[in-house]
């Protein structure tokens, strides 16, 4: 992939002390992009909208949401869980959604990349609602993608796991034995995705050669979806 397919776009990336945002930033900037990164956790209902409007023209939005995953009891997940946890990963998602589809549309062109889970693909204990707001990320990608395919506007999304970041696999997690037991047992590749692995995949996804995918979900896992 050439180090220069970003140049000139101007890339968002939310969340982006978080979660895969940090990669991604160094990445996207290597290729060129002027990354826009924002830390802000868009739980204000206002927020993504200020966020847009505040970056002028936007190229591509990466959508990196991410909250710690409970590991509560499907009978035990009470509202506050529940509504926390859509709160930060699935309710902000429309609202950028809202605010930057619009110049997308107009101008013809545009990406928008969603950083999500493969928990949505593959059922895992004690994960019930991060499971379930992660579906939700998904579904809407692929509505929205085909829905506005025809302005040629690309949306598209990630669905990852075992991959290197600080808010899931930090490395105490990574230091754990039985955590490489079980990366072993569980993971075909046999290790977590590198950080960088997955980020250069975004960089494409986000570049033009990436123009023909719509609504897609991409599982990045190391083969722990379709084992």
């Amino acid at each position: 992939m050439s180090n220069r397919m970003l140049a000139d776009k101007r890339v968002l990336v939310t969340q982006a002390d978080v979660f895969m945002g940090p990669m991604l930033c160094e990445v996207l900037a290597a290729h060129g992009a002027h990354v826009i990164a924002s830390v802000d956790p868009l739980l204000d209902p206002l927020a993504p909208a200020a966020l847009v409007d505040g970056a002028g023209d936007i190229d591509v939005l990466v959508a990196n949401l991410g909250v710690p995953a409970p590991s509560t009891l499907a009978h035990e997940v009470d509202d506050d869980e529940w509504r926390s946890v859509f709160a930060g990963m699935v309710d902000p998602l429309p609202r950028l959604c809202r605010a930057v589809l619009p110049q997308m549309i107009a101008r013809g062109a545009g990406r928008i990349l969603v950083m999500g889970s493969a928990s949505a693909l593959r059922g895992m204990k004690r994960t019930s609602t991060y499971s379930a707001a992660r579906g939700a990320q998904l579904a809407y990608v692929q509505a929205v993608g085909v829905e506005v395919a025809p302005h040629n506007v690309q949306v598209n999304a990630i669905a990852q796991n075992f991959v290197e970041n600080p808010t899931y696999f930090p490395p105490e997690v990574q230091a754990d034995p039985r955590f490489q037991a079980r990366l072993k047992r569980e993971v075909p590749l046999g290790r977590l995705v590198g950080a960088r692995e997955d980020a250069e995949f975004a960089a494409y996804l986000c570049s033009d050669a990436a123009s023909c995918f719509v609504g897609q979900v991409f599982p990045v896992c190391g083969g722990w979806v379709t084992r």
